[in-house]
């Protein structure tokens, strides 16, 4: 209640015009009060209007009101300036001091909490006891301060004095006796220049921690927009593989029902013909029976002018029935369809035992937070332990190109050869990409002969026909490549060369930590020597690929390491 009634006072002697204490107020006809030149200067600019007024009630004079101070609200303006005194109440019980609190160390009987703590006095003071700090001259520079409990830590043990001075060579704090006993010659400050010092210091500090919370926040926003990103992404994944699957299941039904109805039919069909066989054959046997019952009869007949006469009409028989159609192979009819199925049953596990590795090894690489990238071998042998056996990929191939030696070399060749049409096939520029996508860390051995070649890494969705920037291997974002020449190394990327020096080779090695985005190309021969190394992030999977550029009959290959 007390401080909403200090407030109720201050708003009451406040000043309309500047909104603060009134400073030489000032009374107009009106009643209303203002700042000497508040009005003055609120007059002055309506001289021009030839009427003043009041700028609360906005009662109009036709004259301009003389301005007199008005004292006795002087008066309680400059009370009003004054400390504000704690107003003195009897005390309840929860102003007596607790366990916990800071008790009155002037209360004699049971303690009041006190209300403040005097830096000067070494002392707390309940609301009644620290009337003279506020009262008396003599404690006009006392500091006062939050209850302390700590109070005698500023008093010296040695000299039983208050330590206002610093030691800055000894980092603590001392008393004036201090300074000239055992701190004789020390770097010493008084405390409050300390402070000041250390004052900056927290300054400077506080900015450092206000700018580590700003980075911070930003850190969060960023983690939080990586976990919205990664929901969505998970969830559309996770719905496109569905409908994948579900095509994949209804094409592997589709195909299920149509090998059982051409089944079907098939046996309808030859069920059909050879009942219709049966039929004739059934039918000559009973013809037969019947001429061989007609021929008994006239062989027992004793006029022999009716046998002789009988027997040509009967001794003729019908054509036989054409039975070299029939073709007897005991339960081998639809068997070699099973043979057949089963084959593509097998052709379709080691299909998905293939590509499952490359699935579950992609959705293991999903990892916002990054561990610390494990460091790059220092040798040959290091490296060999991530060594990949890598082959071409024949629907990435450029007809130009021969693939050879189980698809893990590529000769340019003169004349075009018979591939198939592929939508993956290279058909701008001579390149080759290899089958399988490279995950986590990999390391592999590249020989080249002839005029040039690049040895590149790229994503599979880098263009297969266009522009040189649009699907040669280092001149896109969507490739790295190193250019080797008997004379030179260049790498590329984004269509930006980059000279490199080193040892020229034929054969060079490639390491990949696709997870820490370092790719790294090394001259190999006795000793590795680090031609290029790229640090950046691989956003899709990576393949390693060749561009034979130059002559007819170079030649590049995926080195054996094992």
């Amino acid at each position: 209640m007390a401080q909403k009634g200090v407030q109720l006072y201050r708003k009451t002697f406040s000043c309309s015009i500047c909104l603060d204490l009134l400073k030489v107020p000032v009374t107009i006809p009106c009643g209303h009060s203002y700042c000497l030149n508040c009005i003055k200067t609120h007059w002055d600019e309506e001289d021009g209007k030839k009427l003043h007024s009041c700028p609360q009630c906005r009662q109009t004079f036709t004259l301009r009101p003389a301005l007199v101070k008005n004292t006795m609200l002087a008066e309680l303006v400059e009370q009003m300036k004054k400390p504000e005194v704690p107003v003195l109440s009897a005390p309840a019980d929860h102003c007596y001091a607790r366990p916990e609190d800071v008790a009155c160390d002037f209360c004699t009987g049971r303690k009041l909490k006190a209300v403040k703590s005097c830096l000067v006095c070494l002392a707390s003071y309940c609301q009644k006891h620290l009337q003279p700090h506020y009262e008396s001259p003599a404690f006009k520079k006392h500091k006062l301060v939050e209850p302390s409990k700590n109070l005698q830590e500023n008093i010296c043990s040695r000299h039983d004095e208050v330590m206002k001075m610093f030691c800055r060579t000894d980092q603590q704090c001392i008393c004036y006796l201090c300074s000239v006993d055992e701190h004789r010659g020390h770097d010493t400050v008084s405390a409050a220049a300390e402070r000041t010092e250390r004052q900056r210091e927290l300054e400077g500090s506080r900015q450092q921690i206000q700018q580590r919370i700003q980075d911070r926040e930003k850190d969060v926003k960023v983690l939080q927009q990586e976990v919205e990103a990664l929901n969505r992404s998970a969830e559309k994944t996770a719905e496109d593989s569905e409908k994948i699957f579900t095509e994949l299941i209804r094409l592997i039904e589709k195909r299920r029902s149509e090998v059982k109805q051409q089944i079907r039919s098939q046996q309808e069909s030859e069920v059909s013909r050879v009942k219709e066989l049966q039929e004739k054959l059934e039918q000559e046997i009973t013809e037969l029976k019947r001429k061989d019952a007609e021929l008994e009869q006239l062989s027992h007949t004793e006029d022999h002018n009716q046998f002789l006469h009988n027997y040509p009409s009967l001794s003729q028989l019908s054509e036989s029935t054409d039975t070299s159609s029939i073709n007897i192979r005991p339960l081998r009819y639809f068997e070699d369809v099973t043979a057949a199925v089963s084959e593509l049953r097998d052709q379709l596990q080691d299909i998905l035992r293939q590509t499952w590795t490359n699935i579950s090894s992609l959705v293991t690489q999903v990892d916002v937070l990054l561990s610390q990238p494990e460091p790059e071998p220092t040798n040959r042998t290091g490296f060999l332990n991530y060594s990949k056996e890598i082959k071409m990929d024949p629907n990435t191939v450029n007809t130009k190109l021969l693939l050879s030696n189980g698809n893990r070399k590529a000769i340019k060749m003169r004349q075009q050869q018979a591939y198939s049409s592929h939508r993956d096939r290279f058909t701008s520029w001579f390149q080759v990409l290899s089958k399988k996508s490279l995950t986590g860390r990999s390391y592999w051995e590249v020989e080249w002969r002839g005029d040039g070649v690049y040895i590149a890494v790229a994503y599979k969705n880098i263009s297969r026909s266009g522009s040189l920037n649009e699907c040669g291997f280092g001149h896109n974002d969507k490739s790295w490549a190193l250019q080797c020449t008997p004379i030179s190394f260049t790498f590329w990327f984004n269509n930006i060369k980059t000279s490199v020096s080193g040892p020229q080779s034929s054969r060079i090695g490639v390491y990949l930590d696709h997870r820490a985005g370092i790719l790294s190309f090394y001259s190999v021969s006795e000793t590795m020597y680090l031609l290029h190394r790229v640090q950046t992030t691989f956003t899709q999977p990576l393949y390693a690929g060749f561009w034979l550029y130059c002559s007819d009959g170079d030649t590049v290959e995926f080195s054996k390491t094992n």
